[in-house]
């Protein structure tokens, strides 16, 4: 496989199991999934002949791709491997390989590789909620979830939001042929129903769930323990953004990265109201702090811009009041101007702006 399109492959992949969508990849310009998963080679022909996969998808299937260098369509790829089993090892071309495992037992492995970390059963679940408990506390990130070589699978069923998710990102097709957006996913139908059934049965989904992003992992965890759990934590995508920093900053080589508003704030005594303002919003920047300089991170553009620790501080007042005329009872308000300025300029801005994620 030439360089490209194997390029290509390996972002299909992690979009598909993350569950954001591929940057350009608008359902309303394309037809069909961005990315197609299937775990038997049998269902290939089935999948080609509908409309789940249209001319810009990427389609995986087991073994060796079948050759049609003078049919448009997707770009239909094999793999050995799998990547339904937990512990289990995908490859393509003997160039690229992706790990699976599942999220209760990664604390305990070591990261070889490229590696995505699934939901797979309730005890997964609650692994991961006593971990975002524990760094909403305590500061403390388990140190697997933010190696850079580590994906958190499904993040819009954990509290991510259902923005870039849903069959116009993924879909996957199981051993029988049901159809979903993960291998743990809730059914969507069959690879014979078509890509509109396959959108309408995920919007009831959403419609009947108190979260967006019920059917992702609705094939393990129940509703009402994912719904509960996300209501009683109305910051889980705050968190699941910071594990994302965290990933980039250590990804640079650094580390005793701290998060404002995870156990601490950069300012010794923050002022500021006693419910932040950056408490929940997922789409909100996020400063982030070492022993040499401070970091903000802005979700979903995925930049990071470094400062001075003393500018830091003047960003979390601002986030942590919510607008400058509140900041200006705690700090310089020419300083505190001058910083929102330049990080709006940036097209950052420090401020909720009703969006998830803040950047060009």
């Amino acid at each position: 496989m030439d360089q490209n399109r194997m390029s290509a492959t390996r972002r299909h992949l992690m979009s598909w199991g993350v569950g954001r969508a591929l940057p350009g990849h608008a359902a309303e310009r394309h037809t069909g999934a961005a990315t197609v998963v299937l775990e038997d080679p049998r269902h290939l022909t089935a999948v080609l002949g509908s409309d789940l996969a249209g001319p810009h998808s990427v389609v995986l299937t087991p073994g060796t791709a079948p050759e049609h260098p003078d049919v448009p369509g997707p770009l239909v790829v094999g793999y050995q491997g799998s990547l339904s089993e937990p512990g289990g090892d995908l490859s393509v071309d003997d160039s690229f390989f992706l790990q699976t495992q599942d999220y209760a037992t990664s604390a305990y492995m070591s990261v070889i590789g490229a590696t995505l970390v699934r939901v797979t059963e309730e005890a997964d679940f609650e692994a991961f909620l006593a971990d975002a408990d524990r760094a909403r506390a305590e500061g403390e990130f388990a140190a697997f979830v933010t190696d850079p070589a580590v994906q958190l699978a499904d993040v819009c069923a954990l509290g991510a939001g259902p923005a870039g998710d849903g069959p116009a990102t993924r879909l996957y097709v199981g051993q029988e042929g049901e159809l979903s957006t993960s291998p743990w996913g809730g059914r969507l139908g069959g690879p014979g129903d078509g890509f509109a059934s396959a959108v309408a049965a995920w919007n009831r989904a959403d419609t009947d769930a108190a979260h967006p992003g019920a059917v992702a992992l609705g094939g393990t965890v129940p509703e009402g323990v994912r719904s509960a759990a996300l209501t009683e934590r109305p910051w889980l995508g705050r968190y699941l953004a910071a594990l994302d920093a965290v990933r980039e900053l250590r990804a640079r080589g650094l580390d005793g990265i701290r998060v404002s508003g995870f156990g601490e704030r950069l300012a010794p005594a923050p002022a500021g109201p006693s419910a932040a303002a950056d408490t929940d919003d997922a789409g909100l920047p996020l400063l982030l702090w070492t022993d040499e300089a401070a970091y903000v991170h802005a979700p979903g553009a995925g930049r990071t811009f470094r400062v001075g620790r003393q500018a830091g501080e003047l960003v979390e007042t601002l986030l942590v009041c919510g607008s400058l005329d509140a900041a200006a009872e705690h700090a310089d308000r020419d300083r505190l101007g001058e910083v929102e300025a330049f990080f709006a300029g940036a097209g950052v801005p420090l401020r909720s702006t009703g969006l998830l994620g803040a950047g060009t």
